[in-house]
């Protein structure tokens, strides 16, 4: 009987042994797309673009193996890749702040209970949804020097339309102006933010006398700051890999003034055929954000407020 007895607990952990082998194997059964397709579309391009990064391959032969010359020939031997540095910089200097406040003030007036207010929702974030070439063909024709509607417009009200995209100096200008058509992805997230602060806070603050713009900067800023630091985080990673607007609109022109990073990565990899050189700008480009990012965290993270329930 005791022998009987001791099976028992035995073959019940054997059971549940087996059930709970067989819930594993359903469950990475069920995630199995999900795994084949990181392997198959992200980690493996990312060590084999890892690994032609030190080789010369022009995708017509082998790659042969160069060491860190793709890397030398860049940082010393490469004028454009500066040129394509600062111009991305700006890009991102300027982009970024300016699409954080729009969406922001956006979602702001868009947050307001309004007849008719999911009408006005719904046309700011259309143009999330437009695809990106339409996007820039369009801005193509507004931002004409002779024809487009914007130089018209100016013209109606009796100032000088600038050349935007045939000069060097509007061309950069031009480019961050057609970015914050797209705010409305950002100003999305930030409507969600707001409908989640909690009105108690607010009826505090006006028992204690804050007015509108008290209640603005002491209420919803630091509990919006944790939206606006992801804002931030996603702004910057996209800014850095901006590509489609100055594909389209200008090819890097005029005189290389919107040739960014990406684009010139591009012109590499498909144009001049040195795959072994784009991937080595790519990889670049990847510790650049990386350093960014991690800066970021660490110069702003420390302002970001988190409510502890």
């Amino acid at each position: 009987m005791a022998t009987v007895a001791a099976r028992r607990p035995a073959t019940r952990s054997r059971r549940l042994t087996r059930r709970k082998l067989m819930n594993n194997l359903v469950g990475y059964l069920f995630i199995s797309p999900w795994i084949i397709g990181f392997f198959g579309l992200t980690a493996y391009p990312m060590i084999m673009s890892l690994y032609y990064s030190f080789t010369d391959y022009n995708v017509l032969r082998p790659p042969v193996w160069v060491g860190l010359e793709n890397y030398k020939e860049l940082f010393f031997e490469d004028d454009r890749f500066l040129v394509t540095l600062f111009n991305t910089a700006y890009y991102v200097a300027f982009s970024v702040p300016l699409g954080l406040v729009l969406g922001f003030l956006l979602a702001l007036l868009l947050n307001q209970k309004v007849p008719g207010m999911t009408i006005f929702r719904t046309l700011y974030y259309l143009p999330v949804v437009t695809p990106a070439v339409a996007t820039a063909v369009l801005w193509l024709w507004v931002l004409e020097p002779n024809f487009g509607l914007l130089n018209r417009a100016l013209g109606l009200l009796g100032l000088p339309g600038p050349p935007w995209l045939a000069s060097p100096s509007w061309s950069k200008p031009a480019l961050i102006l057609v970015s914050l058509w797209g705010v409305g992805g950002s100003m999305v997230i930030y409507l969600a933010g707001l409908q989640g602060i909690p009105q108690h806070l607010y009826e505090a603050a006006a028992i204690d006398g804050a007015g509108a713009w008290a209640k603005f900067w002491h209420v919803t800023v630091p509990m919006m700051s944790p939206v606006l630091f992801f804002n931030l985080i996603i702004g910057l990673i996209g800014a850095f890999q901006e590509f489609v607007l100055p594909y389209v609109m200008t090819r890097g022109g005029p005189v290389d003034s919107t040739m960014f990073y990406v684009l010139y990565l591009w012109l590499n990899a498909f144009d001049y055929f040195r795959m072994g050189y784009a991937s080595a700008m790519a990889w670049t480009l990847f510790v650049i954000i990386l350093c960014v990012t991690l800066l970021t965290f660490k110069v702003v993270a420390r302002y970001v407020y988190y409510e502890h329930m």
